[in-house]
């Protein structure tokens, strides 16, 4: 099933994050004002598409430790962003095959490709909402609407590459408390956000580039990450970049990624 909001005209004046995180990623859902923007944002950074498959490889670790460990069984994932397989609900429904996914974004682009998201096993359920993380209680009241989760059962909350768009103004800690007060005992906050602590030079650059381009970001320190899991229990191995939380070890003879190309922190807490 799907449940959307009034869609809106694609904006192709300037560039959005979505769509640029496809250009990094390699995909072919974005215009060419996304990919100059991407580019310059590049060249500020090289590491950046290095960065975007690393994000996505720690939603994967993520979600499966979630449903392995944790006894996880539906997802809210918010900031969705262009369908790129395997998609989270495919990750979590190749564990669990009953689990319910709810997606949701404010790009209208996202909303276009939302079909993609749909394809749940027999067991499970998907659905998409169009809605913005700015506005969390409209967001939450057309989660519920959709009728996909149970918010009695645990619920896990996957903020991936969001919260850095958010700036300060919007008040970002309120937003991820108000969409966490709803979901009961048991229930995870999945999350990775860009910082400056590496290479502050560099990632100042980088801000500078989106803010630029119509996207205001706010990279965050460890501490101001750590706040958002406030009043949660972090599992191991707490807040760390992303491409070691859980990972594997390298191959041998396989280049150590440095924390400074990747800059962006992960955790994932349990709601008490």
């Amino acid at each position: 099933m799907t449940t959307r909001q009034a869609g809106r005209d694609l904006d192709t004046s300037r560039a959005h994050s979505a769509r640029m995180y496809d250009y990094f990623l390699g995909g072919k859902d974005h215009f060419e004002v996304d990919k100059e923007a991407a580019l310059v944002a590049a060249e500020a950074h090289p590491g950046l598409y290095v960065t975007a498959r690393e994000n996505r490889a720690f939603m994967q670790r993520a979600t499966k430790v979630l449903a392995q460990e944790h006894g996880i069984r539906q997802w809210l994932d918010i900031g969705t962003g262009i369908p790129t397989e395997p998609n989270l609900h495919q990750i979590a429904q190749s564990v669990v095959p009953e689990a319910r996914v709810v997606y949701a974004d404010n790009d209208p682009l996202v909303l276009k490709y939302a079909e993609r998201l749909m394809r749940s096993t027999t067991q499970g359920r998907t659905a998409y909402v169009e809605a913005d993380a700015t506005d969390p209680d409209a967001l939450m009241s057309a989660v519920e609407d959709s009728g996909v989760l149970d918010f009695d059962q645990p619920i896990a909350l996957s903020l991936n590459a969001l919260m850095h768009f958010i700036t300060d103004p919007h008040d970002p800690y309120s937003i991820v408390r108000r969409l966490l007060d709803p979901l009961p005992a048991g229930s995870a906050l999945a999350m990775n956000h860009c910082t400056p602590d590496f290479d502050p030079d560099t990632w100042n650059h980088v801000a500078e580039v989106y803010t630029n381009s119509g996207t205001p970001v706010k990279f965050r320190s460890h501490s101001d990450v750590g706040r958002f899991f406030d009043g949660l229990d972090l599992i191991a191995p707490g807040i760390c970049c992303c491409h070691r939380w859980r990972a594997a070890e390298p191959a041998a003879g396989e280049p150590e990624i440095a924390d400074a190309q990747i800059s962006l922190l992960a955790g994932v807490g349990i709601k008490r």
